[in-house]
């Protein structure tokens, strides 16, 4: 094969364009660890790159994609040999280096890990870089000492794909779990294992320093005054991950549920995480998602020419779950 497809996103008279176009192996960089790749995923952060609605990319034309999954070709690293089975979230990729919309990747041997026993390469992609944030959050809230039956956890964002892994995980582990949503139908997030559906307009009003206290822990994507509410109603010793602005980065809050709740806000990064805290992430997926919540949380699989749309449609919030792209 000379050439292959990939999606690259050009700016054009001030106008970001994606296009599906046959590439050539030298255009890719020369990174260690040619892999095939079989699926990518459709984060929040490649719709913002895909529609241009976000300063993402960096320079023009590139090709975004922020996780892929497939199969060793060619690596001069003893790490990796020929049809090793490897997923790759963060590092950079799909920002800085050329990403996953792309049938082939050249990328460093220390950004790749194996594909987690027991999942497909499809299924990986379905968990990507939004279910494995979810479950460095979830860990995290572990890690604090959380333990199920103290109360209610409360997940922003919840219809898309670090919530909805968010829930999946949460309930499975045996958590009462509160969602906070904006769609109109609360199926989805029961099904997930929710307990309890919050509306986003309930939970976006602008808060007193400290409300009542409902939430022993959260998982929040949204930030602004979704976040801000979160923090004042949380318990006393509460923890709560914060990943995501999809609300905007503002935090118009006050020290008050820190210094008189005690309450822990602790910032998740998936992008330079370290290795080991993959693996234990990738644990606890393989542990708490079985095959019928995959499903789920599947919204669907997806063409590269597919892409720019569904791309908008993620931007709009009108999906739930996680699309995944088939190279």
């Amino acid at each position: 094969m000379s050439t292959f497809p990939a999606l690259w996103v050009d700016m054009e008279n001030e106008e970001t364009i994606a296009t599906v176009k046959e590439t050539e192996f030298t255009q890719l960089s020369n990174e260690g660890v040619l892999v095939e790749v079989d699926y990518s995923g459709v984060n929040y952060k490649d719709a913002l790159a895909v529609t241009g609605k976000g300063k993402i990319l960096r320079e023009f034309p590139f090709i975004p994609g922020i996780d892929f999954s497939g199969r060793v070709v060619e690596s001069n690293d003893e790490r990796w040999s020929k049809d090793d089975e490897v997923v790759l979230t963060g590092w950079g990729v799909g920002e800085r280096h050329f990403g996953g919309y792309s049938r082939y990747a050249r990328v460093k041997p220390e950004w790749l890990v194996s594909k987690p026993e027991g999942l497909s390469s499809e299924q990986a992609m379905t968990v990507g870089t939004a279910g494995l944030t979810a479950a460095l959050c979830v860990q995290d809230l572990l890690d604090s000492g959380l333990k199920p039956g103290g109360g209610s956890v409360v997940v922003s964002g919840a219809s898309g794909g670090v919530g909805s892994f968010a829930i999946a995980l949460l309930s499975a582990i045996g958590f009462d779990v509160a969602a906070i949503s904006s769609k109109k139908s609360n199926d989805y997030l029961l099904g997930l294992g929710a307990t309890k559906v919050l509306s986003l307009e309930e939970m976006s009003a602008p808060p007193r320093p400290l409300e009542k206290q409902r939430f022993i822990g959260a998982v929040d994507t949204v930030g602004n005054l979704v976040l801000a509410r979160i923090l004042a109603e949380m318990f006393y010793g509460g923890t709560v991950t914060c990943c995501g602005l999809a609300s905007g980065a503002q935090l118009p809050s006050t020290v008050l549920p820190f210094i008189l709740r005690g309450v822990r806000l602790h910032g998740i990064d998936s992008v330079m995480c370290p290795v080991e805290k993959r693996q234990q992430a990738w644990d606890l997926i393989a542990k708490y998602i079985k095959p019928e919540l995959f499903k789920s949380i599947h919204a669907g699989t997806i063409s590269l020419t597919e892409l720019p749309e569904v791309a908008e449609s993620i931007i709009e919030s009108k999906h739930r779950g996680r699309y995944v792209v088939k190279l």
